[in-house]
């Protein structure tokens, strides 16, 4: 009986643990949805004329696509474990590129878009050759290019606003809706659903996760890590480039400066986008509720009144935090392993 009685309470002991990990995993999966769905609550409750409004919610999801998908782009080398400090500098000279051979030499604006897709490629390209061939840290390099190309951009610009970009982009980003919600969310989510295939049922996907668990691993194991980081560069390059389109559809003009204030929330996001769905892992759909969630708590904050320096305050606070995060979820879960 006694042994009977000590087998029912280590089982008992057992399925407590076994509930309680659980809770856990379900609390990181879907914790920042639940602070984000009190955040609105809260603020439409304070706000109910204006926060909870459809023009407002289809402006919020409009608005900060460009902003998915500079954070998607930054997502794919953190993957890998290489960071991306050009992505916003990318962004900035693609909408610049766009702007000036559309409007200054009138070329028409689907080779502009190609142009600048090409080129958003290949500096990504170069990021990564620096990279891998010199052994130098993502870091530094893409620090490097990155206020390199910014020089370019103010140099094309003659750091100056270029307007009137052609109405075909325009239309097709922010003009074009479905559902009152301009057509760029639309294009945000379906870049966020190809990077989640990618990573999650190919073999390249399955890669980029295995380098950057273990570069040295993975070389040793018959991985091209080189080919693999370069790929990534280029990937993320490239949706830089995309979210330079994208911005330039949303403004109608091509500014030299104000797209490099996307990197600070777009790092801030892809961080704690890395705490929610897929805990430990930077992952395309956490990526996508982080953006929003940071979004919202700066809209509900300037609705109550708070002027526009809480934004960097929120961002810069909201990166901390996030980093944070990320490495207490990831050093939990080195733990169960």
């Amino acid at each position: 009986m006694s042994n009977k009685h000590g087998t029912a309470i280590v089982a008992g002991k057992t399925r407590e643990s076994s509930g309680t990990k659980t809770f856990i995993r379900r609390a990181e999966q879907f914790g920042l949805i639940v602070v984000w769905l009190i955040m609105i609550a809260t603020f439409g409750y304070l706000q109910p004329a204006t926060f909870l409004t459809w023009s407002n919610l289809s402006t919020i999801l409009g608005s900060q696509a460009v902003l998915v998908v500079v954070t998607l782009g930054l997502l794919i080398p953190l993957t890998a474990n290489d960071f991306d400090l050009s992505i916003a500098y990318t962004m900035t000279l693609s909408s610049m590129l766009i702007a000036v051979m559309n409007v200054n030499h009138g070329i028409p604006i689907g080779w502009c878009i190609l142009a600048a897709l090409v080129m958003g490629a290949a500096i990504g390209v170069v990021n990564g050759l620096l990279i891998t061939i010199f052994r130098i840290h993502s870091l530094i390099v893409t620090l490097g290019v990155g206020t390199f190309i910014h020089g370019v951009t103010l140099w094309i610009s003659d750091s100056m606003t270029i307007s009137g970009v052609s109405m075909t982009l325009i239309n097709a980003v922010i003009v074009q809706r479905l559902f009152g919600i301009p057509l760029e969310f639309y294009y945000a989510i379906g870049i966020a659903f190809i990077i989640w295939y990618l990573l999650e049922y190919t073999a390249f996907g399955r890669r980029i996760l295995f380098v950057g668990r273990g570069r040295e691993v993975a070389r040793l194991s018959g991985i091209n890590t080189d080919r693999v980081r370069i790929t990534c560069l280029a990937a993320s390059g490239f949706l830089g480039a995309l979210a330079g389109v994208l911005y330039t559809g949303t403004q109608g003009a091509a500014d030299p400066v104000s797209g490099v204030s996307y990197q600070l929330p777009a790092f801030a996001a892809a961080f704690l986008g890395s705490t929610c769905i897929v805990p430990g892992r930077f992952n395309p759909w956490g990526t996508t509720v982080a953006v929003y969630f940071l979004v919202t708590g700066i809209t509900g904050l300037v609705f109550l009144g708070f002027s526009s320096f809480i934004q960097e305050m929120f961002y810069g606070g909201a990166l901390v935090i996030a980093v944070t995060l990320s490495q207490l979820v990831r050093g939990r879960q080195e733990q169960q392993f």
